[in-house]
């Protein structure tokens, strides 16, 4: 503990918390940890929750699998956030300020806090590998039950596996719980500690100087922590630190309420308040503080030191004794070299307190700023200023405006002397006759085009109205809307009669609703075009029937046929038509049987060459039918309605509880 310190660099990345500008380390925001049994059912509750919870048999193989699959990586993933969460938040012992990091060494023992993180980080590691192989096992299964019972495996596994950091993750939440309950000291900012025998009066001194309430008790170890107080002095906030008492033995001999004390004269740089009492009431002779206080000396090294002499109000310092003035001249010898204030005190009738505690923060104002200006930070700032040196010429004449000098010129001079020496109220009210008879002039400064208007008297009533409602300093700004907008609506009744406007206008809506009907036209020829089955014909590919007519001919081949197909003939839909192509075509039952047979061979043979063609694909439909219904199995003409609402969900009463199972 008593090792050369090494400066603290503000560049290291700490835990959540303090380098630059004050900031504090942020123990109190540390969640809380569950135990182990309680921490399996959050993650599988969570699980269940989550993910889907309904599969068949019937599915296909990949669904499943991939059904359970979902199941084992989201409740691999939920215990590595919880764990991750956890080694984020608790410090790490080597990256925080080195007063911390022996704190919790002297509090929870650092090997036992870092063996607990580090098993959970082990744990972490082995639920990943075990979701890893459980799912890579499951891509190899071929049945649902396989990868029911892998998932159960996998998940069982998992909690086996949380459930043995049951004593780590119980020492990390009593770890949590008391570092909540640490001071918020921030080791960069202007530190007053006090400390000294168990006792002597430190907590009463806190109690005057600070806001703080420290209990106080006649009887030694009375704190058996560290407490802090705030105060201002010179318009900056400080912070006093009350340690428990200090016994004089070795330090391997000392407990974990005196290693508090010990750790904060280490690490913090902050004047040391060392109080001795020298009525010995705190039940230690003056020889035994002393002898403490050499054996504590190395860590007072490079630190402002005041020693307090307290309780002179039960024992003045000119009763002591040759020999113990000796030993408090004794403790004047430092290592440091620098000088040792004495101040004698007393907490009961607040005596000498105020002046001990200005040396105090005096002392280590200036040790601060001289360690700044030794690390150069003063001349950092400097660079970034400009300070000139040169003096203005003494020659250089006076810049006086022109105005100024009219201002200044003989025939101005009465004016300027008129205009200083305006006329107060008060003497005008003199000279009118005193206070009763002058009336005060309302309108003596007021600014009009015309200053001959000012006096002007404006009737109250005229034509039996008031004068004052038809005021209005816009009175020609609106008279001016008025006028336009009454030239507007002239022109537009102008308009308005006009036939040939409205000739015109009905001219232009014709033309209007002509286009508009043929967009509407258009439309639906387009949407009727979509509803054809089959692909268009490009209009580049298309050919004029001459000249297939030609190209059949030169191959030998009868090319009047085409003329015959392409002669459309339009049929007549109406009764008086139907009429005579039945009269035409004879009426009788045969012919029309041939028209329906003849129909069902063209809607069979539509798309093949020949009637044996068609026969060969109609026997293998009807092949192929057969054994779709032998097996049960669905065809192209069932219709399958799936069940969206299973009865065993839907039928009878809800009970209480959770309603998110469905």
């Amino acid at each position: 503990l008593f090792r050369s310190q090494k400066p603290w660099e503000a560049r290291h990345l700490l835990w959540a918390g303090s380098v630059r500008g004050g900031k504090m380390y942020k123990f109190k925001e540390i969640q809380t940890i569950p135990p182990a049994k309680q921490l399996v059912d959050i993650v599988l509750s969570k699980t269940q929750r989550k993910t889907p919870t309904v599969v068949h048999p019937g599915f296909k193989i990949t669904r499943i699998r991939s059904f359970y699959m979902r199941k084992v990586k989201f409740c691999q993933t939920t215990y590595n956030e919880k764990f991750s969460k956890m080694l984020e938040e608790f410090p790490k012992i080597d990256d925080i300020h080195p007063f911390y990091a022996d704190l919790c060494n002297v509090l929870y023992d650092r090997d036992h806090y870092k063996l607990a993180l580090g098993q959970v980080n082990a744990a972490k590691k082995i639920i990943d590998g075990i979701a890893k192989d459980y799912v890579k096992m499951m891509k190899f299964s071929d049945s649902l039950y396989k990868c029911k019972m892998l998932k159960r495996a996998a998940l069982g596994r998992m909690s086996t596996a949380v459930k043995k950091l049951q004593g780590s993750l119980s020492y990390l939440e009593e770890v949590r719980q008391h570092l909540g309950r640490l001071p918020a000291i921030n080791p960069a900012t202007r530190t007053l500690i006090l400390t000294g025998y168990p006792n002597v009066g430190k907590s009463s001194f806190m109690n005057i100087v600070t806001n703080a309430n420290v209990d106080v008790q006649p009887y030694a170890f009375t704190t058996k922590s560290l407490f802090i107080g705030h105060l201002d002095h010179n318009y900056v906030k400080w912070q006093v630190i009350d340690t428990p008492g200090i016994l004089d033995h070795p330090l391997e001999d000392r407990n974990t309420i005196e290693m508090t004390a010990i750790t904060a004269l280490a690490h913090l740089p902050a004047a040391v308040l060392f109080f001795v009492d020298i009525s010995e009431h705190c039940g230690y002779n003056l020889a035994t503080q002393v002898a403490l206080f050499h054996s504590i000396k190395p860590l007072f090294r490079n630190r402002p030191l005041l020693i307090i002499l307290n309780k002179t109000d039960l024992r003045k310092l000119s009763e002591l004794s040759a020999e113990e003035r000796k030993l408090l001249d004794s403790m004047a010898e430092v290592d440091s070299g620098g000088q040792v204030n004495f101040f004698e005190t007393s907490c009961a009738r607040k005596e000498g307190v105020d002046a001990a505690l200005q040396k105090g923060c005096e002392l280590l104002l200036d040790r601060r700023v001289e360690q700044k200006v030794k690390a150069g930070k003063a001349d950092s700032l400097r660079s970034r200023l400009h300070i000139t040196s040169v003096s203005a010429p003494t020659n250089r004449p006076p810049c006086i405006p022109s105005s100024v000098l009219r201002q200044r010129g003989p025939e101005s001079a009465d004016a300027a002397e008129a205009e200083k020496q305006e006329k107060l109220e008060r003497e005008r009210m003199e000279e009118l006759g005193g206070a009763g008879v002058y009336s005060v002039d309302l309108w003596r400064k007021a600014l009009l085009e015309d200053t001959s208007w000012k006096y002007d008297v404006v009737p109250e009533i005229m034509d039996g109205k008031n004068i004052i409602d038809f005021v209005d300093p816009d009175i020609d700004k609106k008279l001016e809307e008025l006028e336009r907008e009454e030239a507007l609506l002239m022109a537009e009744s102008n308009l308005d009669d006009d036939d040939e406007v409205i000739g015109e206008f009905q001219k232009t809506q014709g033309v209007l609703d002509e286009l508009h009907s043929r967009m509407r036209q258009r439309r639906i020829e387009r949407k009727l075009a979509k509803s054809k089955n089959g692909l268009p014909t490009m209009r580049k590919g298309r050919k004029k029937a001459e000249e297939v007519e030609k190209e059949l001919n030169d191959k030998g081949l009868d090319g009047s046929k085409v003329r015959g197909r392409s002669a459309s003939k339009k049929r007549s839909t109406s009764l008086l038509g139907k009429r005579k192509r039945d009269a035409t075509a004879g009426g009788d039952e045969g012919s029309r049987a041939a028209s329906a047979a003849r129909g069902r061979s063209a809607s069979r043979m539509k798309g093949l060459p020949s009637e044996e063609t068609a026969q060969v694909v109609e026997k293998k439909r009807r092949k192929t039918m057969r054994q779709f219904g032998k097996q049960g199995k669905k065809g192209e003409a069932d219709k399958w309605v799936p069940d969206l609402k299973p009865k065993h969900l839907y039928s009878g009463k809800r009970g209480i509880g959770k309603t998110d199972r469905r």
